[in-house]
């Protein structure tokens, strides 16, 4: 599609108020390509395999990125907590190499002091459960690694937690899955519900003493996927003074594609592909596309559900997490990180004014992970780390 000029209002927005994004998968993306050889796979230029690189991310006015620092649920156990250590290795190596132009961030503080001195900044989050092998010790040491968000499940359950694409096993949280969060909150780590069930959205936002976080994740009554957030969570999100951060998916935004998903599904169910194998079941719906094209999605479809956020849990509630490279289309218009000015552009031609504008690409997340820190300065003042295991919590 043919670019429209990017207003003055727009470029000055992203000058001073730049795109912190919830979520983005180049880290899966340099393991997968090149084995997470960065000579071999160079992001500091522009990459034809990827939808993200560091020159199109500040194209893009994207200047903080949550990067995750996914493995998929094939991997389980101690392959699973390996894997994530690479993960973090690689995003880290990143930071040391193209210092120049890019630092770690652990902090609020530290993401506007990468700002000041003109460097983008690198956060982390671990996209499931799964990676920490039910050990609050693996947690405690992602944590002093960098990572500043856990996602409570990937697409299946895990033993402590429901997942929004399995069958319901717990009805929510266990115990130990209140645990989790309990010691999240005197760690200062984000509890991410995307992609939980809505039982365990629930579970975790009373558990928490943080403000509720959706690193990427849309509304669920714009497009109902069982990936997407109800009214209710909204509304309660905006009440605890957290964020959703609106993805682009476009099975998550999109009526027809969702359908043209669910029909996937039940062709990938009678190949004896299971859904919730990320890898195996991107691979196959790659394949399947070929001869059953989907459906086109656009920015419109991502400013519904920007704008029913907004309207359901409040300005101060919403954000944006756009899944680059965990998915292998986006909607036209948002086809790579430079997207972000035209859903910017679109928003201020809907009356969107600066203000709003502002807490939406970068204010609100800030706000959220400074008041994450601030729950973990008072609670673990009052507390030390949690000996709690699974077994001693959910047995029987």
């Amino acid at each position: 599609m043919p670019d429209a000029p990017t207003s003055e209002a727009v470029r000055d927005l992203l000058t001073e108020d730049p795109v912190l994004d919830g979520h983005n998968d180049l880290p899966w993306e340099l393991r997968e390509q090149a084995g997470y050889d960065l000579d071999r796979m160079d992001p500091s230029g522009r990459l034809t395999t990827t939808q993200t690189d560091l020159p199109r991310l500040a194209e893009g006015g994207v200047r903080a990125q949550l990067w995750s620092v996914f493995v998929p649920q094939t991997l389980r156990g101690a392959d699973a907590v390996t894997a994530t250590l690479e993960q973090i290795d690689v995003v880290r190596r990143m930071c040391e190499r193209y210092a120049d132009r890019m630092v770690l961030a652990t902090t609020a503080d530290e993401v506007r002091a990468a700002w000041q001195g003109g460097r983008f900044a690198s956060l982390m989050g671990a996209e499931g459960g799964h990676q920490i092998d039910c050990s609050l010790g693996v947690l405690r040491t992602l944590f002093a690694l960098g990572v500043r968000y856990l996602t409570l499940t990937h697409n299946e359950n895990v033993p402590w937690a429901d997942s929004a694409t399995d069958a319901r096993r717990l009805g929510g949280l266990s115990p130990f899955g209140r645990e989790v969060v309990r010691e999240m909150n005197r760690l200062g780590m984000m509890v991410d519900c995307s992609h939980v069930s809505a039982e365990t959205m629930r579970d975790a936002i009373a558990a928490s003493a943080a403000p509720p976080f959706f690193s990427h994740s849309s509304a669920y009554a714009v497009c109902p996927h069982p990936r997407n957030v109800p009214d209710d969570v909204l509304e309660e999100t905006g009440r605890r003074d957290g964020v959703c951060m609106v993805t682009f998916v476009p099975k998550f935004v999109n009526e027809a594609v969702r359908a043209w998903d669910e029909e996937c599904l039940a062709d990938a169910r009678a190949a004896g592909v299971d859904h919730r194998d990320h890898v195996a079941y991107t691979a196959f719906q790659e394949d399947w596309g070929r001869t059953h094209p989907q459906p086109r999605s656009s920015v419109d479809d991502v400013v519904a559900h920007v704008e029913h956020v907004r309207e359901v849990a409040g300005i101060r509630s919403v954000g944006l997490g756009g899944d680059y490279d965990g998915v292998a289309r986006q909607p036209t218009g948002l086809e790579d990180v430079t997207g972000y000015p035209r859903l910017l552009e679109a928003l201020h031609d809907r009356g969107w004014s600066r203000a709003d504008l502002a807490a939406l690409t970068s204010g609100n997340a800030l706000r959220v992970l400074r008041d994450t820190e601030a729950v973990a300065r008072d609670v673990a003042a009052r507390r030390g780390p949690s000996t709690a295991t699974i077994d001693r919590l959910d047995a029987g």
